[in-house]
């Protein structure tokens, strides 16, 4: 079913909180295919006086972690679906793009889509895009893993 996700949904699925979270709203959801979210990149963001004073850009890392995040929220959906108590952990970046630069004041629209889950390893591909155009594109590898209290 495609649905989107208001803000404390996305909250009850991801652990990230400000200033590491990268996922401000979810605009499509088809349980355990696909996900479209977004990042509303504000001047203010807290990487932005560092990365770089004269010219300000997000990092792509940051990106490739906007990508992982979107994609661990698909992957906690669908395992909430399930009944499952697992959570997903970030296991590795593939096949990183960066294509155009993500300045402040630029809405970052994450599509991500599963490419292939063999339990306890999910693969996604996931695509970041400002005004249509292509930013960034990974693939995003997460683990199945029992959650651990701290």
């Amino acid at each position: 079913m495609e649905r989107a996700l208001k803000q404390h949904e996305i909250a009850q699925l991801l652990p990230h909180r400000f200033p590491f979270c990268f996922v401000d709203s979810v605009h499509e959801l088809v349980t355990g295919e696909r996900v479209v979210a977004s990042k509303n990149v504000s001047s203010n963001e807290p990487f932005f006086p560092g990365h770089f004073p004269a010219q300000p850009l997000m990092p792509g890392v940051l990106i490739c972690e906007a990508l992982a995040q979107a994609a661990a929220l698909l992957a906690h959906h669908a395992l909430r679906a399930e009944q499952s108590t697992k959570v997903v952990v970030l296991s590795g970046i593939d096949a990183a793009r960066f294509r155009r630069p993500v300045l402040p004041g630029d809405q970052l629209r994450l599509e991500v889509r599963v490419v292939r889950r063999r339990a306890p390893l999910w693969k996604f591909h996931g695509v970041a895009t400002v005004d249509g155009q292509v930013v960034a594109e990974a693939d995003v590898l997460l683990s199945e893993t029992e959650q651990v209290a701290l």
